[in-house]
């Protein structure tokens, strides 16, 4: 049936009713027909981008952030006309915004955003403006106890390490928190924040969040050397090992050159310049075979020779596999070392200038 036949059949619908001395109210109808209409539309721009709408539409979102998403979309190669986008985006803001289904698109009935995970797709997309906002309510209730930067005070917790709050989408765990009751700092209660004002907190707290994260636009790393050079010495050629690998007079001479945070990143988390990781695999009748890892899972292993030769297995309890980590070292140092001892390392590689 055409739109034309569609819109025809109605008004002749809508003629009948008249004359019977019935009101007829076809926006109901034709409201559906747009609905229809723009979820075909936006699945088709969606498909051109190379996913289905489903995966889009995991976490509800503003209309802002909506836009935001479709024009990374197009940048990505989404095909949309200026009409096709208006309508996808109006479609997208109606039925999977911020208030459509209060976070539950395609979720469980009963199960908030944060009881599922904080996986890729479920991630708490920060409103700025609404993060403004919520700064405001914070200045009012939250402030004198948990800190300027939510990292808690002698009188609050530290949000920052809250687990509620890292599983929090747009209050969906602060929401039941606060309406349990707690204390605020202008003494109203709790449970009288409106649902706009605490999903702008939650903006607000999720934003000092991912102000931690080393992505952040605002990060400023913190002084880090605190440790204690003798003793960081001592560590690196004595408990930690350091010394059986490296030299300060040779491989390290001049490591202390790098900025303080580096220096711990790279200690902590160095990149093989060299050797890199292999794997060499020994099947029950055969001989052994060396060479960087391209696949390796409960069921098949497979690699790449020196000589650019691909070798496959699937994987049984007579096929051996051995990984050659040239950093194994720095893997098993993660288990065992200290707080302490990792400044007083960066503390001593500091020094070697």
């Amino acid at each position: 049936m055409t739109k034309r036949f569609h819109r025809l059949a109605l008004l002749s619908a809508a003629l009948l009713l008249g004359a019977a001395g019935i009101v007829y109210q076809p926006q109901v109808a034709a409201t559906a027909l747009v609905q229809v209409d723009a979820k075909a539309i936006t699945q088709k721009v969606c498909g051109s981008s190379c996913h289905a709408l489903e995966r889009a539409t995991v976490s509800p979102r503003s209309r802002a952030q909506w836009e935001d998403v479709m024009s990374k979309m197009i940048s990505m190669g989404a095909k949309a006309t200026d009409e096709e986008y208006a309508i996808v985006l109006n479609y997208l803001a109606t039925n999977h915004g911020r208030d459509a289904g209060a976070g539950t698109v395609n979720r469980p009935a009963g199960k908030s955003v944060g009881v599922l995970g904080a996986g890729a797709n479920d991630k708490h997309i920060v409103d700025n403006a609404a993060a403004d906002r919520g700064r405001s309510v914070w200045a009012t209730q939250c402030i004198g106890c948990h800190g300027t930067t939510a990292r808690g005070t002698d009188k609050g917790a530290n949000l920052i390490r809250s687990d509620m709050m890292w599983s929090d989408r747009y209050g969906s765990d602060l929401m039941p928190f606060l309406q349990k009751g707690h204390p605020t700092q202008s003494g109203v209660a709790s449970n009288s924040l409106s649902k706009t004002q605490v999903e702008d907190l939650s903006h607000f707290i999720h934003q000092r969040l991912y102000d931690t994260l080393r992505g952040s636009p605002i990060f400023n790393p913190q002084n880090v050397l605190t440790g204690n050079v003798k003793e960081g010495e001592a560590y690196f050629n004595g408990a930690g090992k350091c010394a059986t690998c490296h030299s300060a007079k040779s491989d390290l001479a001049g490591f202390g050159r790098n900025n303080p945070v580096n220096i711990q990143q790279r200690f902590m988390f160095p990149r093989p310049r060299t050797k890199k990781l292999t794997i060499t695999v020994t099947p029950a009748n055969g001989a052994a075979v060396t060479g960087a890892p391209v696949h390796i899972d409960d069921f098949d292993v497979a690699l790449r020779d020196d000589n650019g030769n691909y070798h496959s297995w699937k994987r049984t309890a007579s096929l051996k596999v051995v990984k050659n980590d040239p950093l194994q070292t720095h893997v098993e140092l993660l288990d065992k070392i200290t707080d302490k001892n990792m400044h007083d390392i960066v503390a001593y590689l500091e020094t070697l200038k």
